[in-house]
């Protein structure tokens, strides 16, 4: 703990200028859960209430294979279990990011 002003002042940095954008995060987020929603090989999505997506992969699909698909087109996501998948909306993931990820998402063809 000796050098916790460094934890601190990014703290203060990250609420003095960063809280109003999340609201884009969120928005982003949800944008995505509402494709996914739409899709036949998602079995469940967790309420979104943050910038974090989790959602479950219907029997016969496992999150490895999923992501190994989204890795191939240069999106980046990590399972959170053997059929759930976490997606994170942040500072760094841009309006055409999204799209291009919705893009992706949206032309996956899993065999359902």
């Amino acid at each position: 703990m000796r050098q916790v002003g460094y934890l601190a002042a990014a703290g203060l940095f990250a609420l003095q200028n960063n809280v109003q954008r999340l609201k884009n995060d969120h928005i982003r987020a949800k944008s995505l859960a509402d494709l996914l929603s739409s899709k036949t090989f998602v079995a469940k999505i967790l309420p979104v209430k943050t910038n974090i997506l989790i959602f479950d992969l219907v029997d016969g699909i496992d999150a490895a294979t999923f992501l190994g698909l989204l890795a191939d087109k240069g999106v980046k996501a990590s399972a959170f279990g053997p059929q759930t998948v976490r997606m994170v909306t942040h500072l760094d993931f841009t309006g055409q990011d999204l799209v291009r990820t919705l893009d992706i998402i949206d032309q996956m063809n899993i065999g359902f």
